[in-house]
């Protein structure tokens, strides 16, 4: 199967477009992602968002990040209101995303004409058509489906239900959105310092929450999941209860809260985040008591995966941006996609795009095989792969929006043109939803207590045994090699002092994508010289060429002198010339 290359030149800019459709990429990843008969289904509805986000969610945000919203704590006698004050074409998006393409009720519901709901994997491929433009207004949408995962499976009263009703509905007038109060100011990452505490009512079920909550994101929604202890619980995570802690009680009043202010956000303006004082606020326990972290981790590990998305999101709208801008800058009498860096540069920022939508549907994939077939291989793999796709995409979106600044020129730094406002947007993703460097504990987490390697060489194993094209056996050769060093990296560091670990785990994390990702790009490229088509056989080689020949990254090599070289380069120490070597 061949098709026609795209002209960027028959564009001025990458808006007034339909992002589905000029994304090749995107739909080749969707679709393996989704079972055969879901994506027939899906793939209209989805030129159809492509089309609605590059024509009119795109101007709509424009406008909201130049009138973000507003919050007013007081009213004008001095009462709190905790009113959030939104820009008309808020709602406007909201209405589109959830009521007219159903997004949240899709995954949980059939729709009309249906017998069954789709898999999560048709919420995240919305969710990244929608970072396109607007990464911030996809931190509610995921928060949204994130909270609905958790009480469809643990909000067993009536109440609950309710919640996870609205939180799923088309209904204009029904609908409401999650958020997740997870973050305290004396804990940050480390969720168990978290000292919020909740104290029972006379009414079962229902507390009274006191405490801070310090990065608030959609601070207003009223399907809020948050953390709190209740008294006389154990101290750290396994102390931690889960409630429903709305914005407005059900007698009408609102909560009793105070939304002291809104964060001065570099990007992501579409969502309020805020700081909240508890002052004894009601909220309504979620499933058995002291189980509230195991809970949560349901809906951060989707919202680590909606990350991934908004990523990627950003990589392709930053990529259109870059191509269109090379088709039609002129420099020296030639386009400048006519100059080998330039071209170099474009290929190389395609390259990592396609390597970051391979990896991202994949455990996108794995989380449907996971939640809808009650998969426990695929479960074990998934938990391996989804902080490995956070921290990957996100520093990779930071880079990418970065360049494409670069190649843009001055009017890549300049407000009004897409670039400057993705950069400002990309950098909040390596910090939503846990560091790099959590990211990378977590990961030898996973290794250490689930045993998630067997899964993993298991994985890489079928994907390189799969192929026998006589245009990619080199490069799968090179990659059985660094396969090979791979395990000898994970045996390394099995065995090594928990300090050597965490010295090498960022290094760790970095091999298993390349390593996954040049087998995946592998299967991928194989499938399509079946149909004639050599495009991804040229992907899988070119990100092959990059891998390290150095054994192992390092990791097996037992080095300490990252570490043991702190106090001289970072804080100027003297050190002698014999220490040297």
């Amino acid at each position: 199967m061949t098709s026609d290359p795209i002209d960027y030149s028959d564009w001025e800019a990458g808006r007034d477009c339909n992002y589905w459709t000029l994304d090749r990429t995107l739909q080749a990843a969707a679709q393996r992602a989704y079972s055969g008969e879901d994506f027939e289904w899906a793939e209209p509805r989805l030129r159809e968002l492509g089309s609605v986000t590059g024509n009119t969610i795109v101007d709509h945000s424009d406008t909201i990040d130049r009138h973000g919203p507003e919050l007013h704590s007081y009213d004008r006698w001095g009462e709190i209101q905790n009113e959030v004050e939104y820009h008309p074409k808020q709602y406007e998006n909201e209405r589109i995303t959830y009521s007219e393409f159903g997004l949240s009720h899709d995954v949980f519901h059939a729709p009309a004409d249906r017998e069954e709901p789709l898999g999560f994997a048709h919420a995240l491929t919305m969710e990244t058509i929608l970072s396109f433009v607007d990464p911030g207004f996809v931190c509610p949408v995921a928060m949204t489906v994130g909270a609905a995962i958790v009480l469809d499976k643990y909000g067993k009263t009536e109440r609950q239900q309710e919640y996870f009703r609205r939180l799923t509905t088309r209904d204009p007038d029904e609908y409401i959105e999650g958020a997740m109060f997870l973050t305290e100011k004396q804990g940050g990452s480390d969720v168990g310092a978290n000292e919020t505490i909740a104290t029972e009512t006379d009414e079962e079920g229902v507390y009274h929450l006191t405490g801070e909550k310090w990065f608030c994101s959609n601070i207003d929604a009223e399907g809020t999941l948050a953390l709190a202890r209740r008294e006389g619980a154990p101290d750290g995570t396994k102390g931690l209860s889960l409630f429903v802690l709305p914005h407005t009680k059900e007698n009408g009043e609102r909560n009793d809260q105070l939304y002291r202010r809104l964060k001065d956000k570099l990007g992501t303006i579409s969502v309020p985040t805020g700081e909240v004082e508890l002052n004894g606020a009601e909220a309504y326990l979620v499933g058995e008591p002291e189980n509230g972290f195991n809970y949560m981790t349901e809906m951060l590990n989707f919202e680590r995966l909606s990350n991934a998305a908004a990523s990627i999101g950003i990589m392709g709208r930053c990529l259109l941006e870059s191509k269109i801008q090379a088709a039609n800058r002129e420099a020296f009498d030639r386009t400048i996609d006519q100059f080998p860096l330039m071209r170099r540069d474009l290929i190389e920022m395609a390259v990592d795009y396609e390597a970051a939508t391979a990896f991202v549907f994949e455990t996108a994939r794995l989380l449907d095989k996971a939640e809808k077939r009650d998969d426990d291989d695929a479960r074990r793999l998934l938990r391996l792969f989804v902080p490995i796709a956070k921290y990957r995409t996100a520093r990779e979106a930071v880079d990418t929006a970065s360049y494409a600044c670069e190649i843009l020129g001055g009017n890549g730094y300049v407000r009004g043109f897409a670039t400057a406002r993705l950069l400002r947007d990309a950098q909040v993703l390596p910090i939503w939803e846990g560091t790099s460097n959590i990211l990378s504990l977590d990961v030898l987490r996973v290794l250490e207590r689930e045993n998630a390697h067997e899964m993993l060489i298991e994985a890489i194993t079928e994907r390189l045994d799969s192929i026998d094209h006589s245009a990619l056996t080199e490069s799968a050769s090179t990659v059985e090699t660094e396969f090979t060093d791979l395990q000898k990296a994970l045996l390394t560091l099995a065995r090594e002092d928990r300090e050597y670990a965490q010295l090498q785990a960022k290094e760790l994390v970095d091999y298993i994508y390349d390593v996954f990702v040049a087998a995946e790009l592998l299967t991928v490229a194989q499938d399509e010289l079946r149909d004639g088509n050599g495009r991804m056989a040229l992907v899988a080689q070119l990100f092959i060429d990059r891998l390290d020949n150095n054994e192992a990254r390092g990791i097996t090599s037992g080095s300490r002198r990252k570490t043991e070289a702190f106090d001289t380069i970072v804080r100027y120490a003297d050190v002698a010339s014999e220490q040297l070597k």
